[in-house]
């Protein structure tokens, strides 16, 4: 502790935080079988014209939930997602602005991510700033820390999907193994398993039901379709690596 009369220095003083939300939303178009990542156009400097995560610094009567729920819908029209907290950013120096604009005060980014279905997300166009998806491995060098927090974001994404049910938030309700695998496939890459090795996993785990419906996509005999049971997952939820690559 200081003693009396003296005054603690610039470097020693508490940092005055603005805390803002950062959202990395995520989604897979399978038929195209890419992982995709919503970005936004910056219209004014620093870093204008470049792209970056849909953010915002939070209001005063708000939660950090509530404030990425608002985010996500002033992006996008959605109905079926998963959002999570992710990490929180802090490093000194990760907006430009700090220094000179704003002295003494740091901004902070507590960041989503988020996981939509991509057939039934709609880009709203009446936002002043351009809104586009990106494929996860064409994306640009992004605005402050932002490549940072989307290649985290892609990570928790792939861990989750080897021990929790992600991806049945967003997949239709009634799907086939195929659309499954392709789901997967583009989100953990080319190095997850063969579609034979996939298929006999996955119903071997047995949280599946088989609907007695098939569906015809393309070529080739229709397919029969499934559903997620819930229940049956709970019961072997704490195996590890479930959704495991080969």
């Amino acid at each position: 502790m200081p003693e009396r009369g003296l005054h603690l220095s610039e470097r020693d003083a508490p940092a005055d935080f603005k805390v803002g939300v950062d959202n990395a939303i995520f989604s897979v178009d399978t038929r195209h079988n890419r992982l995709l990542a919503l970005l936004v156009q910056r219209s004014s400097a620093p870093f204008r014209h470049y792209w970056r995560l849909p953010g915002t610094l939070v209001r005063p009567s708000e939660s950090l939930e509530e404030a990425a729920h608002r985010i996500l819908a002033e992006t996008i029209a959605v109905e079926n997602l998963y959002l999570e907290q992710l990490y929180t950013f802090g490093q000194p120096g990760r907006d430009p602005r700090d220094p000179e604009a704003h002295p003494g005060v740091r901004h902070l980014s507590v960041s989503y991510f988020a996981l939509v279905r991509y057939e039934d997300t709609r880009l709203l166009g009446d936002r002043p700033e351009p809104v586009a998806w990106y494929p996860t491995d064409a994306v640009p060098q992004l605005a402050f820390d932002h490549n940072q927090i989307l290649n985290y974001g892609r990570q928790r994404l792939r861990n989750k999907l080897e021990y929790s049910p992600v991806a049945f938030r967003v997949l239709p309700e009634a799907f086939t193994l195929n659309e499954l695998y392709q789901f997967y496939a583009a989100v953990l890459g080319d190095n997850f398993a063969d579609y034979s090795n996939f298929r006999a996993r996955v119903l071997k785990l047995g949280f599946l039901t088989d609907t007695g419906l098939k569906v015809s996509r393309g070529a080739g005999r229709p397919a029969s379709l499934y559903r997620f049971d819930e229940e049956a997952f709970e019961l072997i939820k704490d195996k590890s690596m479930v959704f495991a690559s080969a």
